[in-house]
């Protein structure tokens, strides 16, 4: 454990609230609102993805997923720059979808905002609102805000502390070295449900998943390459963890992309060109080497994309089930300029095929 992530305020966070009524195993999905194509190839402006995604939304209430989670990101490849607001607007077109972040980049964002935009979707929402917080995996929210790279590690770890101490919904005191002190400050509104739940989501850094525990928050994993199981190792930390320090059960969640469609051939040569697109332009980014149809095989075989028929789908996110018990998958749907209707007819598919067919395997 850290001495960076010890509270800073002696009368410590307050747990994070869970969801009620929880299944036993929720199935969500997430999208960073990639911008789509048209009918004859070319990128649409972002609006019309956002509306887009407002549309899949609708359709993954219909189907019967039970969360939906929207991610941040601050770049032109990506439509959503405010999840809270878009998953406003789902909020007003569903009634039983759970809505969350997918993440919220706590770091160049303010705890006390973050709260009060989330208490605002729960209360818009009838209690349905989730936020799942992290550092994020690009940084282009940094510069944005004014904040400094160099200070990647207090910023996260002081802010996390702060929105520990909201989630308790009662005066605030708190202080440390990245924004003025709070001495008894009431935050307002307060949530419908009474308590945000709120989850910490990681990569593969232990260090990360103690904290979670510390924290009282439940854990999402981004498995994003690799086999599941070789994440078993964390999810047992933070079990580990939750035990040692008196925190309780608390569930384990995996983050993971891919695409359903009706056949394994079908899914497979949809998402590839799509997925071929968002990952080179990263690689050209990051000096990675060249995506290749290999790998994305090797991915789609053994790893971390779901990407198939139902069943195919359906029987994989089971056995990651199986290796890490968690308690949440969320399956990212939307990877790079994929055409609207082939992410709404995966949507359809993981609803009304792959989620029953998971829990019949599971029974």
């Amino acid at each position: 454990m850290s001495s960076n992530d010890t509270p800073h305020d002696a009368a410590g966070p307050a747990p994070a609230a869970t969801a009620p009524d929880a299944p036993a195993l929720q199935l969500g999905l997430n999208t960073f609102g990639d911008v789509t194509r048209d009918a004859d190839g070319a990128l649409q402006h972002p609006a019309v993805t956002l509306r887009e995604v407002l549309e899949q939304g609708v359709v993954a209430d219909q189907a019967g997923v039970d969360v939906l989670g929207i991610g941040e990101h601050h770049r032109p490849d990506f439509a959503v720059s405010a999840p809270d607001v878009v998953l406003a607007a789902i909020a007003g077109r569903t009634t039983r979808l759970r809505l969350a972040s997918a993440v919220t980049v706590l770091s160049s964002d303010d705890p006390v905002r973050v709260f009060q935009r989330f208490a605002t979707l729960d209360g818009l929402s009838g209690g349905r609102a989730e936020v799942i917080l992290g550092r994020g995996s690009f940084t282009e929210s940094f510069p944005l805000f004014g904040y400094d790279l160099s200070d990647y590690e207090v910023l996260f770890t002081e802010k996390l502390d702060l929105f520990s101490h909201l989630l308790a919904e009662e005066p605030v005191t708190w202080s440390g070295s990245t924004r003025a002190p709070m001495r008894g400050v009431e935050v307002h509104p307060r949530t419908a449900s009474g308590g945000l739940t709120t989850w910490i989501g990681v990569g593969g850094n232990p260090e990360s998943v103690v904290r979670a525990a510390r924290y009282g928050m439940p854990l999402m994993m981004a498995i994003i390459g690799g086999p599941a199981h070789r994440f078993a190792p964390l999810a047992d930390l933070y079990r580990r963890a939750l035990t040692e320090l008196g925190q309780g059960d608390l569930p384990i969640g995996v983050h993971s992309p891919g695409h359903v469609a009706d056949t394994d051939a079908r899914a497979r040569e949809e998402l590839w060109p799509h997925y071929e697109a968002m990952y080179s332009r990263l690689g050209r980014e990051r000096g990675w080497g060249p995506t290749t149809r290999a790998h994305f095989e090797a991915e789609a075989d053994e790893g971390a994309l779901y990407v198939g028929s139902p069943e195919t789908v359906a029987r994989k996110i089971a056995e990651s089930v199986r290796a890490l018990g968690i308690r949440r998958f969320d399956l990212k749907y939307a990877t790079g300029p994929m055409p609207h209707a082939q992410l709404v007819r995966s949507i359809e598919l993981y609803g009304t095929k792959v989620g029953p067919m998971v829990r019949d395997m599971l029974a």
